[in-house]
């Protein structure tokens, strides 16, 4: 036996390692936002200052809070048998809730989870030990009140972050405005200072307050003190900045890269507990049971862990190693980052959230509080705030998704409020407070337009309501699992392990999966960061013939697949497709929704002449895709049923117009591939052509129907249906290739007319 518990602390360590690469992937989000979002260096650049930050919080924190030894539970009244089964389901839950939340794209807390996981585990044990009869309440087993703390900071971290960052942001604007180059000569100066101010605060109050060197006599004259050593870094970093900006260098970028240090070191700091702080705690129960339990790990109490923790220097430098190529290699942390970045855009883009009710309500009563306040505004100070907001001066690295102003105050806002509440004692979450404040700034700079407020206020929505999922489910999971560790014996622990495995491989291979098909979306990127009006048609004509090729693509093996499955009876396969096709209608309308934004940036004449072509174009592919659902809804309906399957006569018939089809797809294909309008009229003969023989294939079986055996009638309702909804999809398909052909070449009219001619 003891051999297994052995085992179970590996294990623990080894989900460790997994932990701290996931949790870097969500923690990730805290800190390289801004200044991947403002493109304030290159992304090397950019890894390589959080690294540094990371790896010397990391190597020089004290590697645990009693949070994880004695902050939940009370160890003193749980035996060795009782705590492993708590360790194993706090990280099992931990690896698998954090790595989903990251493959969503979700930023969560991993002080919430752990906290949760702690207080849910040794909540199910605590029921099981009162129902063995012991004689000890909730009040001796646990210590709720860091759970409640937990609960209360959610809500001070959302609502003070929020109102902080909107104010703050919007101050900010009225200074420097969006030309901000041009209010630079003195106030630069100042406002680096200040920055660079908030940014040593913090570090002093949260970054390196549990550092190594910190030692008690220390903090006391940095408390005492506080007040000088803050005048004197405010006058010192003022001359410093005003110093850098007459050398001509880019203050805005530097305070940006100090508050990405900043926030990185006091993440690895003080967070590092949330993915070593139970493995650490598991093996210091093991040595304490190994030296004094006397192989009884249902008896043997662990008071020890009341003790304070000594973590070897060797674990932190591993920790912080694992740390640094985890954020250096992790697509997760990027896609993190990407939902917070989209959601605080200043460009309109691909919208990763849709719409809801109460974004929509939320959104329809801010613009009524807006119209009443132009209303009752004077004129005069309206003019001056659309200045200092005027979007059209807006100054931006290319391919940036807001300004520097607002990557500063981003970062070093987020950091003093994190000081402020760790001085006043107030329980603020690092990630609630980075993301509401950067959504707070995105909204004062006008960044949720009406055109996608409704989609960013769902975002944030979201968001915040995966924080308090990850509450739940976090409590829930932890005690689910425990309970089956705790009657399971060994046998569950081994299986839970093996589960666990199959999990994060299964999790990480549809996470590449998904990044693959997202991968394709670079040129839609460029086109929004071009500024020229006359260079975007050119690009957007790629990306629009681009788009469709992949939906041909589609909609060629999806009616292969579905046609395949009815004449087959494969109904497993028709159930696949509908959900298939279902997805692909989200799809479409996200296509459609990103080349109408780019449409918006070519040049008035060009949106005019091309508009009705372009939304054409997209209206016969929706079509195409609605005639192949309702293929397939008749189909499955009827395979389902177990009814008739088709003849064979009429299969080998619906395999002649399937071939022409299947043609007309491929001519299709190649006709976008090669990029040639020339060969639309060939194609539209061809369509011509096909739905001829259907007509004539429908109507004899209207003759057939009313002389056939009434058994089969069903599935030859079917068969026509079929038939029908081809002939429509090859009319939506020959629609597709006008509209195409004007796209792209606005005399394709008088061209066909001199092909005719030629050939009478």
């Amino acid at each position: 036996m003891d051999i297994l518990f052995l085992c179970i602390i590996v294990f623990l360590f080894l989900l460790a390692i997994f932990d701290l690469s996931v949790g870097v992937s969500n923690d990730a989000v805290n800190f390289l936002n801004s200044a991947m979002g403002t493109k304030a260096a290159s992304f090397k650049r950019i890894i390589l200052v959080a690294s540094i930050g990371v790896f010397i919080g990391a190597a020089m924190s004290n590697g645990m809070m009693d949070i994880a030894r004695h902050g939940i539970f009370r160890p003193e009244h749980f035996s060795f048998y009782d705590l492993i089964c708590i360790f194993m389901a706090v990280m099992v839950t931990d690896i698998i809730l954090l790595d989903i939340f990251n493959s969503l794209g979700m930023p969560t807390s991993t002080t919430v989870s752990m906290v949760f996981e702690l207080l849910g585990a040794t909540f199910v044990v605590a029921l099981i030990k009162m129902a063995g009869g012991i004689d000890l309440g909730f009040n001796d087993l646990l210590n709720t009140e860091k759970a409640l703390s937990v609960i209360l900071g959610i809500f001070l971290s959302v609502a003070i972050a929020f109102v902080f960052g909107t104010v703050v942001q919007f101050l900010s604007r009225m200074i420097f405005s969006f030309n901000y180059k041009s209010k630079l000569k003195w106030k630069i100066g100042i406002f680096g200072g200040i920055c660079a101010t908030a940014i040593v605060y913090f570090l002093m109050l949260k970054g390196a307050k549990d550092l190594t060197f910190m030692t008690p006599e220390v903090k006391a004259w940095i408390k005492a003190n506080t007040v000088m050593i803050l005048a004197a870094c405010l006058t010192g970093f003022t001359l410093l900045m005003q110093l850098l900006h007459m050398l001509k260098v880019n203050v805005l970028k530097v305070v940006v890269l100090m508050g990405t240090f900043a926030l990185a070191m006091a993440f690895a700091g003080n967070d590092l507990v949330n993915f070593i702080g139970v493995p650490l705690s598991g093996l210091a129960s093991y040595q304490d049971y190994m030296a004094n339990g006397a192989g009884d790990a249902h008896s043997f109490l662990m008071g020890s862990l009341n003790g304070p923790s000594n973590t070897p220097i060797y674990f932190l430098i591993g920790a912080g190693a694992i740390m640094v190529v985890s954020l250096a290699t992790s697509r997760k942390a990027q896609n993190v980052s990407k939902t917070e970045i989209g959601l605080g855009s200043q460009q309109g883009g691909d919208e990763m959230f849709g719409s809801s009710r109460m974004a929509r309500h939320l959104v329809r009563w801010s613009l009524t509080v807006i119209n009443w306040t132009r209303e009752h505004t004077p004129r005069r100070m309206r003019l001056w705030f659309n200045r200092r907001f005027n979007q059209d001066e807006m100054i931006m690295e290319q391919g940036a998704a807001f300004d520097l102003v607002r990557g500063s105050v981003n970062l070093v806002l987020a950091g003093a409020l994190i000081a402020i509440g760790t001085s006043l004692k107030l329980p603020l979450s690092t990630t609630f407070v980075t993301f509401m404040v950067a959504m707070g700034t995105s909204l004062a700079d006008r960044a949720w337009g009406r055109e996608s407020a409704v989609f960013r206020i769902t975002g944030v929505i979201s968001v915040i309501g995966g924080w308090f999922l990850t509450a739940g489910v976090a409590f829930i999971g932890a005690g689910v699992i425990v309970l089956v560790m705790h009657y399971g014996g060994h046998w569950a622990m081994i299986a839970l392990a093996l589960l666990t495995v199959a999990i994060i491989i299964r999790s990480n291979m549809r996470f590449r999966a998904k990044k693959q098909e997202e991968s394709g979306d670079a040129l839609f990127q460029t086109i929004l960061a071009t500024k020229k009006k006359e260079d975007v048609w050119p690009l957007l004509k790629v990306y629009i013939v681009e788009q469709h090729k992949k939906f041909f693509t589609y909609a060629k093996e999806s009616y292969d697949v579905t046609t395949n499955a009815f004449i087959e009876d494969n109904a497993r396969a028709l159930s696949k497709m509908e959900t298939s096709l279902v997805r692909q209608k989200n799809v479409l309308k996200n296509a459609r929704r990103k080349e109408t934004l780019c449409l918006r940036s070519v040049s008035h004449e060009i949106a005019i002449e091309k508009s009705t072509w372009f939304h054409l174009s997209n209206s016969c592919c929706m079509s195409i895709l609605y005639n192949l659902r309702r293929i397939n809804e008749a189909s499955k309906e009827h395979v389902e049923n177990n009814f008739h399957p088709l003849p064979a006569q009429y299969a080998e018939e619906f395999g002649i117009i399937r071939s022409r089809i299947e043609i007309l797809f491929n001519d299709t294909l190649e006709m976008l591939a090669e990029n040639a309008p020339t060969t639309v009229i060939t194609l539209r003969r061809h369509c011509d052509d096909i739905k001829d023989e259907i007509s004539e294939t429908y109507h004899r079986l209207y003759t057939q129907l009313r002389e056939g055996n009434p058994a089969s009638m069903t599935v030859v309702y079917v068969y026509l249906n079929l038939l029908q909804e081809s002939q429509e999809m090859v009319s939506s398909i020959r629609k597709y290739l006008r509209a195409y052909a004007k796209l792209l070449d606005s005399n394709f009219s008088s061209r066909r007319q001199n092909i005719v001619g030629m050939q009478r």
